[in-house]
């Protein structure tokens, strides 16, 4: 399967067109009054364009003309930036001393150079004319807004402790199972709705000190799993010395049972999509007689039941919170306290509670959303209203709470975040590559004074505050160091970024042929040898890549350009 994945200039992607257009604006481009003039003008028109298309964002649905336009407007701007590249390259003015043959044929060079930059501005003005003339010829009206408007600020980043409302009693039922006197391999089962927080109770248990475990390690499975890298995962998290790459299955099975034979082990294998991945490692496992423990988590029963070693005793199934923690976890993110909560937004709360249905991800994501700003009664209704009705919690209920909390980002943060589609499933991203990445590719300017490193990690510390991407490392000082993204949340970021076309992902090499849209920035999902041996090269131009990312066995690689 090939995912396109996209995001538009609805979402901001136009900045840096109109920064590099600025560059145009000054040095030795400022010497040339048509091309400033024209330079100029093009960055008044693209800059109305920008802002109407940031209008269009906040639009749920638009008609199929509206929807043209912006296409047209997205795809002439990957044009533009483009061109203004190649002018860049190859406007270059050196200050070497030079003879007089030389000077003469810099000189009648410059002028070419001249000459055809001034052509290439004019081409670029048509194209915009063109393209700002068919809006007025149809005279299409940008819809009203329907989502509140949300100012960016930069937030304070503290680890949230709040996660762990209502998971006493399964992590003592837990507990339970796992201290008890049975010497035997134990294996439990974690099974329930995604968002539930079944790998918040197992990372919650994994992370207790007591137990007596000798070697412990904490791995997730991705939708589609890579049993090799998996076993691979599992022996550097339990400190076996590391295994070639090249190893069959079976020796890396042979591998991790010889280094547990004689250890009391903790194993968490988190969130398995299918039995396959579990027929394949169980037998890794040695019932050694020391108490040894493996705890796996689900959202299907059958998957469940298959793993744990007594289908009828040993499968814990979450359960939606309770009424009252649901209260607790909500006015804790917003307010401290339920008490704090002002008087006329207490009705609206327990409704918009009602709609959660006691779904942590979902509180976590609404109260998020509501904590980040300072919001008055009229947009607490709004948020109320835009949730729909129903107390029936499904797959699709949260999937509208999750959409209407990344509605709400302020268009650069839209951008920010679309940008982790580039990772794969459970990705432990590190931050500091993060921010830079997004400097790289032009999303971050200067605020206030503030430096552009400064201002990226403000805008990741609001992603953060807002429940969209989730801390999972810290430092000394507390600051985040990792995180990575809810496997519901990615699916809303590949689903959101479907209609345009910003990157590309590859994840079979039998998806990789010609694509319809030029390619902006690649990421490669691939086994090492798919990699090595694939026909990318061949079917997929490059010109245009900006960012190329390689997800291999190994390592990730990086290249923007």
């Amino acid at each position: 399967m090939t995912t396109a994945i996209v995001v538009g200039v609805s979402t901001g992607a136009m900045k840096p067109v109109l920064d590099k257009l600025s560059i145009l604006m000054g040095g030795e481009f400022s010497k040339m009054k048509n091309v400033r003039k024209d330079v100029q003008f093009l960055s008044d028109e693209l800059t109305s364009m920008k802002d109407l298309l940031e209008n269009l964002a906040l639009v749920d649905e638009l008609d199929p003309q509206t929807k043209r336009w912006r296409d047209k407007v997205r795809d002439m701007s990957y044009d533009i930036e483009n061109i203004i590249d190649d002018i860049r390259r190859k406007f270059v003015e050196k200050n070497e001393k030079e003879g007089l043959a030389k000077k003469t044929v810099r000189f009648l060079q410059t002028f070419r150079a001249r000459y055809q930059i001034a052509g290439q501005i004019e081409g670029i003005k048509k194209l915009v004319l063109e393209t700002s003339d068919r809006r007025n010829r149809y005279k299409f009206n940008t819809p009203p807004p329907n989502d509140v408007a949300i100012d960016p600020r930069v937030a304070i980043l503290q680890q949230d402790a709040d996660s762990f409302v209502g998971l006493k009693v399964p992590t003592d039922e837990l507990v339970d199972w796992l201290n008890d006197k049975e010497m035997h391999l134990k294996v439990v089962s974690i099974v329930g709705f995604g968002g539930l927080g079944k790998t918040t109770l197992a990372n919650e248990i994994y992370r207790q000190p007591d137990g007596g475990f000798e070697c412990r390690a904490f791995v997730p499975v991705t939708q589609k799993h890579n049993i090799p890298k998996l076993i691979r995962s599992l022996l550097s998290e339990l400190g076996s010395d590391a295994c070639s790459y090249d190893c069959e299955v079976n020796v890396l099975l042979n591998k991790l049972k010889e280094h547990l034979q004689k250890k009391r082990y903790l194993i968490v294998i988190d969130d398995l999509w299918e039995k396959l991945p579990w027929d394949v490692i169980k037998g890794a496992f040695p019932d050694n007689g020391l108490g040894s423990r493996v705890i796996t988590t689900t959202r299907i029963h059958d998957v469940a039941k298959a793993c744990c070693s007594h289908p009828r005793d040993y499968i814990l199934e979450m359960k939606p919170l309770s009424d009252e923690d649901s209260r607790r976890l909500f006015f804790n993110r917003i307010f401290n306290s339920e008490e704090a909560c002002p008087c006329q937004l207490r009705d609206i709360s327990t409704e918009i509670l009602k709609k959660c249905d006691g779904m942590p991800l979902a509180i976590i994501t609404v109260s998020g959303m509501l904590a980040s700003e300072c919001l008055d009664q009229q947009d607490w209704e709004h948020i109320r209203n835009s949730l729909g009705s129903g107390t029936n919690f499904t797959l699709k209920g949260m999937r509208k709470i999750l959409d209407l909390s990344y509605k709400n980002l302020p268009p650069h943060l839209k951008t920010c975040l679309l940008y982790l589609g580039m990772y794969p499933e459970d990705f432990k991203i590190q931050r500091h590559h993060l921010e830079l990445q997004w400097i790289a590719e032009g999303f971050i300017s200067k605020e206030n004074g503030q430096d552009v490193e400064k201002v990226a990690r403000s805008y990741f510390n609001e992603l953060v505050n807002r429940s969209l991407i989730q801390p999972i490392r810290f430092d000394n000082c507390g600051l985040v160091t990792h995180c990575k993204v809810h496997d519901m949340m990615r699916d809303l970021i590949l689903c959101k970024c479907a209609e345009e076309n910003f990157l590309t992902i590859i994840d079979e090499p039998e998806a990789i042929t010609k694509p319809d849209n030029k390619v902006r920035r690649l990421s490669l999902h691939l086994h090492d040898d798919e990699v090595n041996g694939t026909e990318l090269w061949v079917n997929i131009s490059l010109s245009q890549v900006r960012t190329f990312m390689i997800f291999g066995d190994r390592d990730a690689k990086i290249f923007s350009g």
